[in-house]
């Protein structure tokens, strides 16, 4: 019970979903250019390391020009999702990637990854940054890249 009441007063609450109108990121390009790991028993934050720049394979994310679906690639494997929406905002399923097979660090980096587009609760858009904050207080710095072709 006490779990239950605790988690009533976060806000937003545990279960939510928080986004901008999937309108507003229609035809853009993310790429991840930092991932902040939980804070540490004594409130610290630690960033993870993460390839970045079209040669070390990034991590991106493009959403359609439709609103209806994600995709992008993982560094190693492309991924898809689809986009539904409600009045909390946009919310993510139907994840699925292709298996290829990478170097053990990539595809750990890329499950994580995975991991956190499936858990994510809140989005956040500050005009060419979009943030991805987990459920386990993980924050993913998204930047806006040159918008894909139509």
């Amino acid at each position: 019970m006490s779990l239950l009441s605790a988690c009533a007063n976060v806000i937003p609450p545990c279960n939510a979903k928080i986004s901008p109108p999937s309108s507003e990121l229609r035809n853009t390009k993310w790429e991840l250019v930092r991932w902040n790991l939980a804070p540490n028993a004594r409130g610290e934050v630690r960033s993870r390391q993460i390839p970045q720049g079209d040669s070390s394979n990034p991590i991106q994310m493009i959403f359609d020009a439709n609103g209806e679906r994600l995709s992008g690639s993982t560094g190693c494997n492309r991924f898809t999702a689809r986009i539904t929406e409600d009045a909390r905002g946009f919310t993510l399923d139907q994840i699925a990637s292709t298996k290829m097979a990478c170097a053990p660090q990539r595809m750990e980096l890329e499950n994580d990854f995975l991991y956190e587009l499936n858990d994510y609760r809140t989005i956040v858009r500050n005009g060419d940054q979009l943030l991805m904050i987990g459920a386990d207080r993980e924050v993913l710095s998204f930047i806006q890249k040159n918008n894909p072709t139509k």
